[in-house]
């Protein structure tokens, strides 16, 4: 029982090592500090390898790099599995759920492809994996352990997820209509350019969202004037998208702010904030990604409502 009982303590440090660092946990934030520094530099030498000089000169040195990364990203995430065990107990569905969870939720599905590729190398020599390979950048997205900004853009999406789909929705009818205009104005005069309204459909999407790469335009009077049109219908509806977006944010951020808020008020109901009080607090901050200057403000507002009463 006592050695169950210290595996289980270790199981739990290694877990509060691994995950986003409070505030105090100075192990857990050199970990992060250290694998999110090797991510990027990992990151940057699989860019550089791409360049034939870079990959003939330092060849050896990039191989050589990424089976140290390999080795380091397959210690974390075989760390992860293991102490994702300690996330519930017994009567809440035991290790076998908290690994679970790890496993297929999104972040453990990147840190298995951030090795992945490795090992698949490794067992068929002689295949083309060159599309295999580019899975390598997608370690990029190993950095979310440490940024809430992904997960952000979710939620603020899903809360505003009516209105989002309206604006695509209108986007969607924009592309097709704009296209097939297009495409019956522009055919005569430009057969390899607009072969077809999906043909068209790519200087559809091209002007509507204002990118305008230039190498598909009308030529014709009637081209030019329905393509006037279409950028005019693109600005309102990317700056709809954008303002939705934009206002999901703000709005998911206030929602946080005002949790947050009630949070501290409710541990100052007593005048003090006690150890597990601040400890809550502190999870909750990382939670919701809030800045030490706007808890550190939240805070000082609440004890001033509180020493007025």
């Amino acid at each position: 029982m006592a050695l169950t009982a210290k595996i289980e303590k270790i199981k739990i440090r290694v877990l509060q090592i691994l995950d986003p660092p409070a505030r105090n946990d100075i192990a857990s934030k050199v970990c992060s500090i250290f694998i999110a520094t090797l991510i990027i530099a990992n990151i940057t030498a699989v860019i550089l390898e791409s360049v034939p000089a870079y990959h003939a000169k330092f060849g050896k040195f990039f191989n050589n790099f990424e089976f140290y990364c390999i080795i380091v990203f397959t210690v974390e995430y075989l760390l992860r599995v293991w102490s994702s065990g300690s996330r519930y107990t017994k009567d809440h569905g035991g290790s076998w759920r908290g690994r679970k969870e790890y496993i297929f939720s999104f972040f453990g599905l990147v840190d298995l492809l951030a090795t992945l590729p490795y090992y698949l190398q490794m067992f068929l020599p002689g295949a083309d994996l060159r599309a295999i390979r580019v899975v390598r950048m997608l370690r990029i997205f190993k950095l979310s352990h440490y940024n809430s900004a992904l997960e952000d853009l979710y939620s603020a999406v899903r809360d505003a997820r009516q209105s989002f789909v309206a604006a695509l929705y209108i986007l969607a009818i924009a592309i097709v209509v704009t296209s097939a205009l297009m495409y019956y104005v522009e055919h005569d005069a430009q057969p390899e350019k607009f072969s077809s309204i999906p043909a068209a459909m790519w200087w559809a999407i091209i002007s509507l969202t204002t990118v305008g790469y230039g190498d598909v335009y009308p030529i014709t009077p009637l081209g030019q004037i329905i393509g006037t049109i279409t950028a005019f219908v693109g600005v309102c509806t990317v700056a709809m998208l954008t303002g939705i977006v934009a206002a999901a944010f703000a709005n998911q951020m206030d929602r946080r702010k005002t949790l947050f808020e009630s949070e501290v008020r409710a541990a100052l109901s007593d005048g003090i904030i006690s150890s597990d009080e601040q400890g809550s607090l502190e999870k909750l901050q990382k939670e919701f990604n809030l800045s030490d200057d706007v808890v550190e403000a939240l805070t000082k507002a609440v004890q001033s409502e509180s020493e007025k009463k």
